[in-house]
């Protein structure tokens, strides 16, 4: 199965005033979650803002994303898959 991209919206009040060693822990976290579904999903970065992450993700399904989901305990409140990605290098 194809590997897609997705962006995951998780709600998590007060995110962006969290520490970065409660960060970094947050990652650990994740990744030890990640290591029990390898290959199935991948984490590529997040954006952390005030009361919200957004989490870019390669997986092989929603299916994926809502495991990892569950294992880590942080919340999927919306995944989006990626169809395509714009940016500047995009104009031709």
């Amino acid at each position: 199965m194809a590997v897609k991209r997705y962006v995951i919206e998780r709600e998590i009040p007060n995110i962006g005033a969290t520490s970065e060693q409660d960060l970094s822990g947050a990652a650990g976290t994740s990744n030890d979650a990640l290591a029990k579904l390898a290959p199935r999903v991948q984490w590529e970065h997040s954006y952390v803002t005030a009361d919200k992450t957004f989490c870019v993700y390669l997986a092989e399904g929603e299916d994926a994303i809502r495991e990892h989901a569950e294992l880590s305990g942080f919340p999927a409140s919306v995944i989006t898959e990626v169809k395509t990605v714009l940016d500047p290098t995009s104009e031709r």
